[in-house]
């Protein structure tokens, strides 16, 4: 796809041999056609293997029938839950839908169970059931990992026909493909209005501003676009001049020629747990929830927080003085390095560390300005001279965090939150880079498991907006447990 290759389609005498000669049934994205079997084949044997052994080993009642139930019901919920979708097969890599989907498992053959008034064994009926578990999640986290790397390849994307005002546009286009973790791929662009249209984006077509008299007439441009560029969906950037009854002529002869409708609305950063459609006086509305601030999740936070800040500070306190007297002997200057941050709502506070660094580093920052190898409020060197030979193994390994401890035992920090801040970094901030002191700063988060210093200063940002603004209490569960393989990984950490 060339940059700046721009070509118009001609508008043909009629919509109807255009809808007559476009693909259907193709679902969005092409991915490789062993994801349906294998999660099928995973799903029926990781159930009814188990099951039937452990039961028959056990002198269970049905050995056989209660395996052939558990994993009918299994593909069964995961089915009603779309988890065969061709949208969402290979799509999702988390472990908490999983354990919902095996939950909701529990529920239905304990239904089962007391109706048919069997006498199985509590325990060998739940040790039997945790396979399915554990290896739906594996092939899971198979199918993630493979689409990622053909995406990666530029295969098995959605292609998409992005539609709307010049400036919409570019804004979704952009967006789109300064991320990698989503399938979509702009391939051509229908503009309304004869607004410029930069950043290489393909024209494929333009439309009126105002709706078209002519009965058709936008949909006969968009499906022309659409049938020459072989899109799996047609995506409005959502504006002034396309809204209303006009979208609505336009999603009618989409759907008739079989191809799939999506509007951006322009939201960003806000995770579809969220969002709710619901609808007032026959228009469909977007509810957007606000964040979890209040409660019993965030209660449930602090407690934790603290508790096993204390509990982790008494499990490894071999550790931290090990790390100690490997630091006092290999270098001139004190253990623990205590450095101002800002914390939640701007409140400063002196943050732990173990000293990695030579004494007076502090000071020599100016004079390496213009090493700096992070863009924006952060800096970031490779090789710094300023850090030692332990400091350099601490911080490969983020050991040198660990006195944060004391930090998240005193409310000051959390186990997981954004990156805690310096104040001259604070006071170069943005209005929109101000918003992540609306939580409390974290040892570990979002950018950590990222990349960390790999990271452009944009997407440090957007991570931890993203956390701030869609935390849950599940969703620290899971940047605890992706923090470990980050860590042992040691990527972007220097």
């Amino acid at each position: 796809m060339p940059g700046g290759y721009m070509w118009h389609v001609q508008s043909p005498e009629t919509s109807a041999s255009t809808v007559s000669r476009l693909p259907r049934g193709l679902p969005p994205g092409s991915k490789a056609r062993w994801y349906l079997p294998l999660a099928l084949l995973v799903d029926v044997l990781g159930t009814s293997v188990p099951v039937a052994v452990l039961f028959q080993g056990h002198d269970q009642p049905y050995p056989k029938a209660t395996a052939g139930v558990a994993a009918t019901a299994w593909v069964l919920v995961q089915a009603l839950r779309q988890r065969y979708a061709a949208r969402a097969i290979g799509e999702s890599r988390g472990a908490l839908p999983v354990l919902h989907d095996w939950l909701i498992l529990i529920g239905v053959l304990a239904v089962v169970h007391v109706a048919a008034d069997l006498r199985h064994g509590q325990l060998v009926s739940l040790a039997a059931l945790l396979p399915s578990l554990v290896l739906t999640l594996a092939c899971r986290k198979l199918t993630y990992r493979h689409l990622a790397a053909t995406r990666r390849a530029a295969q098995g994307v959605v292609r998409v026909l992005l539609l709307g005002e010049p400036p919409a546009v570019e804004s979704v286009a952009g967006h789109l493909a300064g991320h990698t973790n989503h399938p979509y791929v702009v391939v051509g662009v229908v503009a309304i209005g004869e607004g410029p249209l930069d950043g290489g984006l393909r024209l494929a077509a333009r439309l009126p501003e105002r709706r078209p008299t002519t009965a058709g007439g936008d949909t006969t441009l968009v499906l022309a676009a659409a049938l020459e560029l072989r899109v799996d969906v047609v995506l409005v950037a959502a504006g002034r001049e396309m809204s209303g009854d006009r979208l609505r002529q336009l999603s009618w002869g989409l759907h008739d020629a079989g191809l799939e409708l999506a509007v951006a609305p322009g939201l960003v950063e806000v995770a579809p747990k969220r969002l709710e459609t619901t609808s007032a006086a026959g228009m469909a509305l977007l509810r957007i929830a606000p964040p979890v601030r209040r409660g019993v999740q965030p209660a449930l936070k602090t407690v934790l927080d603290r508790v096993l800040a204390v509990a982790g500070i008494v499990v490894i306190s071999p550790l931290l003085l090990g790390i100690a007297l490997a630091i006092k002997l290999t270098s001139r200057g004190p253990v623990f390095y205590r450095s101002e941050r800002v914390g939640q709502g701007g409140v400063p506070f002196r943050m732990w560390k173990f000293r990695s660094m030579k004494v007076g580093a502090d000071a020599m920052k100016a004079e390496l300005a213009a090493e700096n190898e992070h863009d924006g409020a952060m800096f970031k060197m490779r090789k710094d001279p300023r850090v030692t030979g332990v400091g350099r193994l601490l911080r490969r390994t983020s050991l040198d965090e660990l006195p944060q401890l004391l930090n998240v035992a005193m409310g000051q920090m959390s186990l997981v939150g954004p990156r805690p801040p310096l104040p001259d970094e604070v006071a170069t901030y943005s209005d929109t880079e101000r918003r992540r002191l609306a939580v409390r700063p974290g040892m570990t988060g979002l950018w950590q498991i990222s990349g960390r210093s790999d990271l452009s200063w944009d997407e440090t940002v957007q991570l931890d907006l993203s956390y701030v603004d869609n935390w849950s209490f599940t969703s620290d569960v899971d940047v605890m447990a992706r923090t470990l393989r980050a860590v042992v990984d040691g990527r972007g950490a220097y």
